[in-house]
């Protein structure tokens, strides 16, 4: 009621001389405003007449006449000013809403309440019949909405689109609030020439059912049938509605039958601005996507709102995405540590425009220099750190071993002991699934990074909390890229062996999976996302050359270089021994709380960081005595799948 009030007194206002616009502009639209309330007044002489008709059942007689003649103008005169007040003469052409409805129904309303204080007051000898106020209302609303409603048809059910001229016949995914909105754009945008034909759906329920006129003929599983047998050439379907199993599915079932999948941005993509509303072909992250993490957003915000948060490694893929994640909330202030200050310049260009009230503090920091850290947490008493910083290219770190201890495990050392001088109150790291029996040294060097921030844990208040996550899609230097990169050169396409397999996730599923882990873990647990099943990286390349419209084999090949240092066929996520303990959140799991001895772990870290120096061998021996699982050079090494 309240809003309600204030609605009318801002329309008030524009009566007022002086305010709203020039009077030019008034005199602009005097003309088509007279007309439109001109035509309202046609519209309420027969629905007055109406109104009559209907008290006296057709039989008014010269008495109703009398009695319609006589009411008539006043009813005319105060309903048109009264729905002139509400500006209901104006936003024909515009589609009605259902808040379009809620406003018709108050003007009626208030011009009902109006007439009969007029009746009450002013035409006391008139004596209309008080049920012609109320057939009077709800003629009113029906003729109008109606009117409305049919203006809507008109403009969305075009003749081209009555006659299916140059349509494109289509299938739509998901008979939900997603399907229906994907439909009525597709109505409303001329662009988009399809005909939609159906609908169809995972619950078998729906079945029968339509959504704006159009039926729901089946259930996904029989979508390519209900193309062939409708005559459908293109399958819609909106971004994140299916699970990455069932879009590889319907892709591969579409491409055997020659028809070809759409997919349309979901609400989050459109708000945000990233993309446009035109249906682009299936990505390949389409195909590997799972359904979304859900985040537990009440207890994100108690934990980050109004806190200095500090992220290492910010300019990375992981980095970069968790700042912007934690934008969605309210710090006080985001400190973004990197030694790459290129990246850091075109994140803060980036968040810059997004950060609202939120402070923005770059440091181009090194976390290897710990004077320099030092003075980095001096100067910001950061609450909560999330540490992204490390290298992560296998090979390499073969090839480096040296820099390999000193970037992971040196550094976090570095790093949880200035987070205990310092006060913070929540250090987060970043581990990998290459630390689940490692046979590489970064696999090696991240679990015994994993081991020293969990003997940190029982030496200070600082909740140490570590994330342990598979590959991430798409990332600087990640598979994805270097396939896109082979295919846009003709090929080949390098495949290490036809058997590898990697667990696979979004950039932003593993930003928000580091968060939600540093929000519910307790101290000294490592938390696992469940990432649902792996995925063949042949059958990966396999995907991106057909979804780049070429042919395996013939167009581009898939060429196998063998197995590289340090890989393995397939990764794990819990250790052999490791129990699977559930959390708060569905989808996150406790792999590791054990205690680990601080003295011991902190002399087996200094010893490794001594040898960090010396010749590989020196380094690996250290590694194994700190890694009990480490096997090195054991590129070949199997998982017993049961026991996984």
């Amino acid at each position: 009621m309240t809003q309600w009030i204030r609605n009318l007194a801002s329309r008030a206002r524009r009566f007022v001389p002086g305010e709203g616009t020039a009077p030019a502009g008034r005199a602009a639209r005097f003309v088509p405003q007279v007309a439109g309330l001109a035509a309202l007044g046609l519209v309420f002489i027969a629905v007055h007449y109406i109104s009559y008709w209907l008290r006296f059942e057709g039989q008014m007689g010269a008495g109703g006449m009398n009695h319609y003649a006589g009411s008539l103008a006043w009813f005319v005169l105060v309903k048109v000013a009264v729905f002139g007040w509400f500006r209901g003469h104006r936003g024909w052409r515009h589609y009605i809403t259902f808040y379009d409805l809620l406003v018709l129904v108050q003007a009626a309303t208030v011009a009902t309440l109006a007439l009969i204080l007029v009746d009450l007051y002013l035409l006391p000898r008139l004596a209309v019949p008080r049920s012609i106020f109320v057939i009077d209302w709800g003629v009113t609303v029906v003729v109008l909405g109606g009117a409305r409603a049919l203006v809507r048809v008109m403009e969305e059910r075009s003749w081209s689109l009555v006659l299916n001229v140059d349509k494109v016949p289509a299938l739509i995914v998901g008979a939900n609030e997603a399907g229906e909105s994907l439909l009525r754009s597709i109505i409303r945008n001329g662009k988009l020439t399809y005909q939609v034909v159906g609908f169809v759906d995972e619950d078998p329920w729906r079945v029968g059912s339509r959504i704006g006129g159009v039926p729901v003929v089946g259930t996904i599983d029989e979508t390519c049938q209900l193309a062939l047998r409708h005559g459908v050439g293109e399958i819609l379907l909106t971004s994140g509605d299916l699970s990455g199993r069932q879009v590889r599915r319907l892709v591969d079932d579409a491409q055997r039958h020659g028809i070809r999948v759409k997919i349309l941005p979901s609400y989050e993509q459109l708000i945000t601005g990233r993309v446009a509303l035109q249906p682009r072909a299936v990505a390949i992250e389409d195909l590997l996507r799972r359904k979304p993490v859900p985040l537990d957003v009440d207890r994100l915000r108690q934990w980050i709102d109004d806190r200095v948060l500090l992220v290492t490694g910010s300019a990375g893929s992981i980095g970069s995405e968790i700042c912007r994640q934690l934008l969605r909330f309210a710090p006080r202030r985001i400190v973004l540590v990197d030694r790459a200050e290129s990246g850091l310049f075109f994140l803060e260009r980036e968040l810059s425009g997004m950060a609202g009230r939120v402070e923005l503090e770059v440091c181009v920091a090194d976390v290897l220099d710990r004077t320099r850290m030092a003075s980095v947490l001096a100067q910001h008493h950061p609450d909560i750190i999330f540490h992204a910083a490390a290298y992560k290219h296998v090979p390499l770190m073969e090839s480096h071993p040296g820099e390999a201890v000193k970037n992971i495990v040196t550094a976090t050392r570095c790093l949880a002991d200035l987070a205990i001088e310092h006060g913070v109150g929540s250090f987060v790291m970043i581990s990998t699934d290459k630390a689940v029996q490692p046979t590489s040294v970064m696999g090696a060097c991240k679990r015994a990074a994993e081991l020293y921030v969990q003997a940190m844990a029982d030496r200070a208040p600082c909740r140490f909390v570590t994330v342990r996550f598979g590959n991430v899609l798409d990332s600087a230097g990640s598979v994805v890229p270097i396939f896109r990169q082979q295919i846009a050169a003709g090929g080949p396409v390098t495949v290490t062996d036809p058997e590898m397999q990697r667990f696979f996730m979004t950039i932003p599923e593993a930003a928000g999976l580091v968060i939600q882990a540093g929000a519910i873990g307790n101290t000294g647990e490592i938390l696992v996302l469940d990432m649902g099943e792996p995925v063949r990286i042949v059958d990966l390349a396999a995907d991106m050359i057909r979804l780049s419209g070429l042919r395996v084999g013939e167009d581009v090949e898939i060429v196998f270089t063998g197995i590289r240092p340090g890989e393995k066929l397939y990764e794990e996520l819990h250790i052999t021994g490791e129990k699977h303990l559930p959390t708060r959140h569905p989808k996150i799991t406790v792999a590791d709380r054990k205690r680990r001895d601080p003295v011991s772990v902190l002399a087996s870290i200094e010893r490794l960081q001594s040898a960090a120096d010396g010749p590989p061998e020196a380094i690996l021996d250290v590694l194994r005595q700190i890694v009990p699982g480490f096997r090195h050079g054991d590129s070949v090494y199997r998982i017993d799948r049961r026991a996984a």
